[in-house]
C-alpha cells in the first residue's frame, strides 16, 4: 500500500484527491489504465494536443503512452479520481483461462472515452469502500476487480479485444520524428529507447547518426529552444514554461537557459 498526501494506492487500484491544481508526477503510462473522474477536470497533454476530461468521464488509456496530466479541482471543491491498472501479466493469464488468442497489433486511438453506463458506474462505486477504510485489497480481491474491469471493457465491443490483448512490444520506428514529437516528456533515455523499439545501446548509436550529438545534449538544447520561443514570441512566463518543455525544476532551467543564451529567461 502506497500513500502520500493526495494519493492512495492499494495493489493496482489508485485513488487521487487534490484540493488545488496539481501536475501529475508520472509521464509514462506503463500499463493499460481504466479511470473514472469523480469530480473536477483532468487535462491530458499528448503529442497530439490537449484532451480535457470533465466530471463523470470514464476512459481507458493504453500502455506505453507519454502523457502529462494536470488535475484541476472544481471551484470550492476537490479533484477526485479512481484508476485501475491492468497489467500485461494479468491479461496473458486472462487469455489463457478464457482461451483467447493474442491479437494483431492495435493501431487505433490510445485514449478512448467510454460513455458511462450503470455497469461501469456501479463498478467504480464498488471500489470506493477500499479507500475509505484504507484496507489493502488482497491479491485475490484485486484479481477479481481487475477481471471485472476487463469484462466490462470487452462488453463494449469486439474492437477492445485487440486493444487489450495486443502483447507486441514497441517496434523500431522513425527516431527523428518520434523525438521531435515527444522531447517535452521528462522520462529517462532508457524509456525513449524502448518506446522507439531499440535497446539503449542501439538508441544511442542511432541517435548520434541522426542528430550528431548525444540524447542528453540534444534534449536539453531542444527544450531550451522551445522555451526561448514560448517566452519571446508567445509572452509566456519562465515559471509557466519550464515544466511544459521537460525540465524538472526552475533553478536548473534558469541556469541552463542563461548558460546557453547569455541571459536569464526573465530578461528575454
Amino acid at each position: 500500500m502506497t500513500n502520500d498526501q493526495h494519493h492512495i494506492q492499494l495493489n493496482n487500484l489508485l485513488y487521487s484527491c487534490v484540493d488545488q491544481k496539481q501536475r501529475g508526477s508520472e509521464q509514462l503510462i506503463v500499463e493499460h489504465a481504466l479511470g473514472y473522474l469523480i469530480s473536477g477536470e483532468i487535462h491530458l497533454q499528448t503529442n497530439n494536443g490537449v484532451i480535457v476530461l470533465e466530471e463523470g468521464s470514464i476512459g481507458i488509456m493504453r500502455r506505453n503512452q507519454l502523457v502529462k496530466s494536470i488535475k484541476v479541482p472544481p471551484p470550492g471543491g476537490v479533484f477526485k479520481s479512481l484508476n485501475i491498472f491492468i497489467t500485461q501479466d494479468f491479461l496473458r493469464k486472462y487469455c489463457a483461462e478464457n482461451k483467447i488468442e493474442a491479437q494483431e497489433k492495435y493501431t487505433g486511438a490510445p485514449m478512448i472515452q467510454l460513455s458511462p453506463d450503470p455497469f461501469l458506474k456501479g463498478y467504480f462505486d464498488s471500489l470506493v469502500p477500499y479507500f475509505d477504510s484504507r484496507a489493502p485489497a488482497s491479491d485475490n480481491m484485486a484479481d477479481l476487480k481487475t477481471k471485472e474491469a476487463v469484462e466490462l471493457i470487452l462488453r463494449r465491443g469486439p474492437e477492445f479485444y485487440r486493444y487489450l490483448f495486443d502483447f507486441t512490444e514497441p517496434y523500431k520506428i522513425d527516431l527523428e520524428a518520434y523525438m521531435n514529437q515527444n522531447y517535452m516528456f521528462n522520462v529517462p533515455t532508457s524509456q525513449f529507447a524502448r518506446l522507439t523499439g531499440r535497446s539503449l545501446a542501439s538508441f544511442k548509436r542511432d541517435f548520434e547518426k541522426v542528430f550528431n550529438t548525444s540524447p542528453g545534449q540534444w534534449l536539453q538544447q531542444r527544450r531550451l529552444s522551445e522555451a526561448y520561443y514560448l517566452i519571446r514570441e508567445k509572452g509566456r512566463k519562465p515559471s509557466d514554461v519550464y515544466l511544459d518543455v521537460g525540465f524538472e525544476n526552475l533553478s536548473h532551467f534558469s541556469y541552463s537557459f542563461k548558460k546557453t543564451f547569455g541571459m536569464a529567461p526573465s530578461m528575454v
